[in-house]
């Protein structure tokens, strides 16, 4: 299975285009979008960006979308919020949202929140994608502080998910294998990155699509 994962579009809809060039480009069965639709903008304005993508597309909500971003996409895309769904054959669990920030952002979760929403919707192999990453990986701030969740890392180290899908930090970006799992951070749409992931039974593979 194919998939294009994106992140970040901080309602950036000019590159909307580019999105679709993709599309056409790579064939991807699916959008896997892991938040920040908006910037601080409404469920309204999420579903109205998503519906000009030219592909199915799989949404959770960032920090910075609307509390009623999973309600609202639901008529143009698959929610998934604190939920699963399988693709292909494919287990995929998604929560949105940030842990606790300094920003006071419309969408952010106690560490207790995350674990209590992603734990029971959580399956050994599955795809995980969060907006959040784990903690210490590809969750740096430019002086190095890492603010990833905790409680997203202990999930990931628990059920070692096959690949662990993550955006929120614009400035760590990248894709490594850490044990059984695939962690990748594509880096900002907004800034025209994204990453190409193909799941078969041998394993992941990963291209970083970047500007």
């Amino acid at each position: 299975m194919k998939f294009l994962v994106i992140t970040d579009l901080h309602q950036k809809t000019e590159n909307i285009p580019w999105i679709n060039g993709l599309v056409d480009e790579y064939e991807p069965e699916a959008i896997l979008c892991l938040g920040d639709v908006t910037d601080m903008g409404t469920g309204e304005q999420a579903a109205d960006i998503i519906s000009q993508i030219k592909c199915r597309v799989y949404c959770i909500p960032g920090n910075c979308d609307a509390r009623d971003l999973p309600e609202k996409i639901s008529r143009v895309a698959t929610d998934m919020h604190g939920k699963s769904a399988e693709i292909g054959g494919i287990y995929i669990a998604g929560l949105g949202g940030s842990n606790i920030t300094i920003f006071n952002s419309p969408f952010e979760l106690t560490e207790e929140e995350i674990d209590a929403k992603l734990r029971p919707i959580s399956r050994p192999g599955m795809v995980l994608m969060t907006h959040v990453p784990s903690y210490d990986i590809y969750d740096h701030i430019p002086n190095g502080t890492p603010v990833g969740s905790p409680a997203v890392r202990k999930i990931a180290e628990e059920f070692k998910p096959v690949l662990a899908l993550s955006g929120h930090i614009h400035e760590d970006i990248g894709v490594q294998k850490i044990g059984d799992t695939v962690f990748c951070n594509p880096g900002p749409a907004k800034d025209r990155y994204a990453a190409v992931v193909d799941i078969v039974e041998g394993g992941v593979t990963v291209k970083m699509i970047e500007p």
